[in-house]
């Protein structure tokens, strides 16, 4: 599956520079190799809107061990320092930056999370996640066939129908936030029903938050068995579970938390609800994504990842693939297994495309959102 995804990351950046060299009048050069056009599962979602996420076998959890869970530990300094050095020692240019920020395209959570929001700014979220990036800049870029689709549209559970409506046929899942989001501060029977109501909308996948007061006392089998219980109620969807990072007490906390969400089954752990006064960092990130690492060391199963909140530029898209690719490998690059929570990512990274096109720098309201 590595070496699946890195020829196709090669394709598209081979796209990239032949139709470069062809818009630039230049004649190919015998080196250049023809890029495989067939789209790569990894690159584009499937229809039913459950197929890419059934690519991976779901995680179906363990019983609770304390033991593994006190273990946990997490030095802040050299977490830090990891995380600062990581985007200043590694850096893609050029074509390989347009490929990357093409599969970050492909792995966002396109996410509509406003009071505001209505049934028609939902409809017009669809459409751009169907095509996020002009069709101009498709072409310039040589990469039409590729399919570049978002990795799932993420609403509150009332547009759920609207957002299953608008992306009919598109293969491109629809999640839904649940458990009283962004606080969880509602019963834990209101949480379940509203779990099953969205399920029943249908969405394909459930973010929930968790009850920060089991991490902040911890009460790691409450918090077992909380998401033990949402992960049933979710039946086929898969379950994100939020952690809400920003509000627990330590990056050891972070870490256990993480461990103890993965036991009970969740098929994805995700840093925040971006409501957070401190939401998606790498410090944060790196805990989490070792906590994977380890989890799939010692029980063979894949767990995602997703950081979510004040995630707006290119540039840290970037960082978080670098993070993934360095931290757990190819295989997680793709949306079964690493999604990017953000709700105006897209509009930089099309910009970023529009420059590696023209060369210039468009104003920003130049790729409105829908």
């Amino acid at each position: 599956m590595s070496e699946t995804i890195t020829q196709n990351e090669q394709s598209i950046a081979d796209a990239v520079a032949e139709r470069a060299r062809v818009t630039n009048g230049a004649a190919p050069t015998a080196a250049v190799v023809v890029p495989d056009t067939r789209p790569d599962p990894a690159m584009v979602p499937q229809t039913p809107a459950r197929a890419e996420l059934e690519h991976v076998a779901r995680n179906p959890g363990m019983p609770l061990d304390l033991g593994w869970v006190r273990e946990v530990r997490a030095d802040r300094s050299a977490v830090e320092r990891r995380a600062t050095t990581l985007p200043a020692r590694r850096t893609v240019k050029k074509d390989w930056q347009a490929a990357w920020l093409l599969r970050a395209i492909t792995v966002m959570d396109l996410t509509a999370l406003a009071g505001d929001d209505t049934p028609g700014s939902i409809v017009r979220l669809c459409a751009k996640a169907r095509r996020p990036v002009r069709p101009d800049i498709v072409e310039a870029l040589g990469v039409e066939n590729l399919g570049i689709r978002v990795g799932a549209v993420c609403v509150y559970h009332n547009l759920v129908p609207v957002a299953v409506e608008a992306l009919a046929g598109s293969g491109i899942p629809v999640a839904a936030v649940s458990t009283g989001f962004p606080a969880g501060q509602i019963a834990h029977a209101q949480k379940l029903q509203e779990i099953d109501a969205s399920v029943r909308a249908g969405a394909a996948e459930i973010d929930v938050v968790i009850s920060r007061a089991h991490v902040l006392r911890g009460d790691w089998q409450a918090l077992y068995d909380e998401v033990r219980d949402f992960r049933a109620a979710c039946g086929e969807a898969h379950l994100k579970t939020i952690l809400a990072t920003g509000e627990l007490g330590s990056l050891r906390e972070v870490g256990m938390a993480s461990l103890v969400c993965m036991m009970a089954g969740a098929d994805f752990i995700k840093t925040s609800t971006g409501k957070e006064t401190v939401n998606a960092t790498l410090p944060v990130g790196l805990v989490m994504v070792r906590a994977i690492r380890d989890y799939h060391e010692r029980t063979g199963q894949r767990v995602g990842f997703k950081p979510a909140g004040g995630i707006r530029a290119a540039k840290g898209a970037l960082d978080w693939l670098m993070l993934m690719k360095e931290e757990l490998g190819d295989v997680w690059l793709r949306p079964a297994l690493f999604r990017l929570g953000a709700s105006s990512l897209l509009g930089d990274i099309e910009r970023q495309l529009e420059h590696h096109v023209t060369g210039r720098y468009a104003a920003a309201h130049h790729q409105p959102m829908a």
